[in-house]
């Protein structure tokens, strides 16, 4: 197969000249079990909770709709975010099945309008909506760029921006698998968006990560 081609890294003040359809898709599911007995996604972060400040940049995105997947103590986490009114709220009731489960939830969930799904995991607060606009704008299915993947450092990271093309597909994966199992099948249609910032990297899984990240944000 072809190998992954790779865009310059991005700056600042990126504008998305294009008029498709990206609905963020957030997964918000998980029980969060390496964290402790703590919701990582409603830890309070400085006034603001993790899983908001991970919505609060896509909202700041040229993201078009924002979907959010819940499922472990989906009633306090749909709580967190009830005054954000742009948001569709999807509960999946299989969430402890696996991953793949709130994927599917989600993709049943997406407008039949959508061009591009943009997975993004709930618990990665230092995506900055310049990366996920340089991803929207990056994406060209037209150009065999109908996966674009952020990079840093030589390491691929979240989130991923998908064409519907692969819908179907994600629709039948089971277990605790996400879309990123699609990505040498298709490796012919990844397009690396380089970054400058290693927030795509940058997940909150542990303790030790919360201190890191709250380091990072004081």
């Amino acid at each position: 197969r072809g190998q992954p081609r790779q865009s310059k890294p991005v700056g600042k003040n990126l504008k998305n000249n294009k008029k498709q359809e990206i609905v963020a898709l957030v997964l918000a599911a998980g029980s969060s079990k390496r964290m402790g007995k703590d919701n990582k996604l409603l830890i309070d972060i400085d006034g603001s909770s993790l899983i908001r400040r991970t919505i609060g940049s896509l909202m700041a995105s040229n993201a078009s709709a924002i979907t959010v997947i819940t499922g472990h103590e989906a009633d306090s986490v749909s709580a967190a975010l009830e005054d954000l009114s742009e948001l569709t709220i999807v509960h999946n009731p299989h969430h402890n099945v696996g991953l793949s489960t709130s994927l599917k939830t989600g993709v049943a969930a997406l407008p039949e309008t959508t061009d591009g799904v943009l997975i993004c995991l709930g618990d990665m607060p230092l995506v900055t909506p310049d990366i996920i606009n340089a991803l929207i704008q990056a994406f060209d299915p037209t150009e065999d760029r109908s996966i674009c993947v952020p990079v840093f450092g030589r390491k691929r990271g979240n989130p991923i921006l998908w064409s519907r093309n692969f819908l179907t597909e994600m629709s039948k994966l089971s277990g605790d698998v996400g879309a990123r199992s699609l990505l040498e099948e298709h490796a012919d249609q990844v397009h690396e968006v380089l970054m400058a910032d290693d927030g795509v990297l940058f997940d909150v899984d542990t303790p030790e990560h919360l201190q890191r990240l709250k380091g990072r944000l004081s």
